[in-house]
C-alpha cells in the first residue's frame, strides 16, 4: 500500500516534469537499491512508511530556483502530485473489492425485519424499556432501518440518547435508548441483539468458543437441544449458565453437530459471562461480473469512507472513544488475524486500511499531503507565498501533533492487549 502511495506520487511528480531525486520504501540511512536514471530508487532501515524525495521539494531550499523542482512548478501542478498518492490508495482500494466480488460477493440474506430477539438485563436496551419481540420501524429519522443501519448508529451513539420507534403487538411505542460507552473498544453498546437465525462472524483466540472448536461462518441453530427464539436466545442462555457448560446446536457444511461450551466470567457487567464470538446475518455467495462488481465496490468503499468520517466526528463529539482508535501493532494484529481466515479475507482487509490510509492522509494535517494541499489552497486564495516563518511554525506543530498520535494509538493498542490478557 505504501509503495502504490509512493508511486502515485513518483508518476504524478514525473508527468509534470519534476525532478525526483529518491524513491524509498521506508525511512532512515539506504540499506540496499539501486540508481534508475536521476532517481535513487533504495530501501531504508526503519521500515514505517516512504516517502518520495522531489528536486527543490521543500520552501527555502536552494535548489528551488531549478526549472525541474517542485516550487517551480505552478500550485495546480503541486497539488496533482500531493493528490496523486491518496488517490492511488483509492483506486487500489476500489480494485482490489472489485476482483474480490467478481471472485465470491457475499450478498446478506436479510429479508426479515428488525425484530429484537433479545435484551441482556440491565443493559441500556433495557432500561429504555426494550422487549423481545418489538420491532424497530424507526431509529432516529430513518424509517425501516436495517440491522447494519442499526449496529452502526448504537456504535457510533456513546451516552447519546437515540429516538427508535418500535412496534409491539400491533402498537407504535416512542422509545429513548442511550448506547453505553464500551470500556475497552471505546463505541457505544445497546445490549439488544436480533434475528433468530445468526452466523458466527469471528471466534475471539483463546476463548472458550474457539477450544469448543466454533469456527466463523457457523450458523447457530439452537442451545441446550432448544430452538433459538426471540424469548430464548444464546446471550441469555451463556447468561443464565453461569458458567457451567451449554450446548450449542451448530450447521456446517449443511449438517447439524451438538458444540459444548463453557462459558467464562466477563468484565461486561451487562454481560457477566461471555463465550468470545461475534455474529453476522447469514450471507449468500455469488459472482458478479465486471460491471455489478464494480458498482458494488464503489459503494463499499463509499460507505466506508463516510463510516470513518462519523467516527472522527464521533470522537470530537464524544460519541465515540479515542480508544477505538487503533494503531500499527491493532493493525498488524488484525492482519495476522485476516490472513487465518484465507486469502479473501486478507486482500479485503487491505483494501480497508488502503482507502482509510487516503482518508487520514487528506487530513488538514501539516507533513500529511492534506495539510500540505490545504497550504497550497490558502496561497491560491491569497494569491502570494505564506511567509517562510508561518509554514515552518505550522509545520513544527503538525509534527509534535502527528508523534503525539502515533504514540497515543500505540498506547491504545498495547491496553487493549493487555485487557485481553
Amino acid at each position: 500500500m505504501i509503495l502504490i502511495h509512493e508511486l502515485g506520487h513518483f508518476w504524478a511528480a514525473l508527468s509534470v516534469g519534476i525532478r525526483v531525486e529518491t524513491f524509498s520504501l521506508g525511512f532512515g540511512p539506504r540499506l540496499l537499491g539501486f540508481r534508475r536514471g536521476e532517481t535513487d530508487f533504495r530501501v531504508s532501515a526503519i521500515p514505517f512508511g516512504g516517502y518520495v524525495r522531489m528536486l527543490g521539494e521543500q520552501p527555502g531550499d536552494e535548489k528551488s530556483v531549478d526549472p525541474r523542482s517542485f516550487q517551480a512548478k505552478a500550485r495546480w501542478q503541486r497539488a496533482i502530485v500531493i493528490i496523486a498518492g491518496p488517490l492511488m490508495n483509492v483506486i487500489l482500494a476500489i480494485a482490489i473489492v472489485t476482483g474480490l466480488y467478481m471472485y465470491a460477493y457475499p450478498k446478506e440474506v436479510d429479508t426479515k425485519d428488525p425484530v429484537i430477539s433479545g435484551v441482556l438485563p440491565d443493559s441500556a436496551a433495557a432500561n429504555a424499556g426494550v422487549h423481545p419481540g418489538d420491532k424497530i420501524v424507526q431509529l432516529g429519522g430513518k424509517q425501516d432501518p436495517n440491522w447494519d443501519y442499526i449496529m452502526t448508529q448504537e456504535a457510533l451513539n456513546a451516552n447519546h440518547a437515540l429516538t427508535v420507534t418500535v412496534e409491539r403487538q400491533g402498537r407504535r411505542l416512542d422509545l429513548t435508548v442511550t448506547p453505553r460507552m464500551d470500556p475497552k473498544e471505546g463505541i457505544g453498546v445497546a445490549g439488544w441483539s436480533g434475528e433468530e437465525d445468526v452466523q458466527v462472524a469471528d471466534v475471539l483466540k483463546g476463548s472458550p468458543a474457539a477450544a469448543a472448536g466454533l469456527l466463523p461462518g457457523d450458523l447457530l441453530t439452537g442451545v441446550n437441544n432448544k430452538p433459538l427464539t426471540p424469548s430464548a436466545t444464546l446471550q441469555q442462555a451463556v447468561i443464565r449458565s453461569k458458567g457451567h457448560p451449554i450446548d450449542i446446536q451448530v450447521m456446517r457444511n449443511g449438517h447439524v453437530q451438538t458444540v459444548t461450551v463453557t462459558p467464562v466470567p466477563n468484565s461486561d457487567r451487562a454481560m457477566p459471562w461471555h463465550i468470545g464470538i461475534s455474529f453476522k446475518l447469514p450471507v449468500q455467495i455469488v459472482k458478479l461480473g465486471f460491471g455489478p462488481a464494480v458498482v458494488q465496490s464503489l459503494r463499499f468503499n463509499q460507505q466506508n469512507a463516510l463510516l470513518m468520517f462519523q467516527v472522527l466526528r464521533g470522537i470530537v463529539e464524544h460519541r465515540v472513544s479515542a480508544k477505538s482508535l487503533t494503531g500499527p501493532i491493532g493493525i498488524a494484529q488484525d492482519a495476522s488475524e485476516a490472513a487465518e481466515h484465507g486469502a479473501w479475507n486478507y486482500l479485503f482487509f487491505m483494501a480497508f486500511i488502503s482507502l482509510q490510509l487516503a482518508i487520514i492522509n487528506l487530513l488538514p494535517i501539516p507533513i500529511l499531503d492534506g495539510g500540505t494541499l490545504l497550504l497550497l489552497i490558502i496561497e491560491m486564495l491569497l494569491q502570494r507565498e505564506v511567509s517562510m516563518q508561518v509554514k515552518e511554525t505550522v509545520f513544527k506543530l503538525g509534527f509534535v501533533f502527528l508523534m503525539m498520535l502515533v504514540v497515543f494509538v500505540i498506547y491504545n493498542d498495547i491496553s487493549k492487549i493487555l485487557t485481553n490478557s
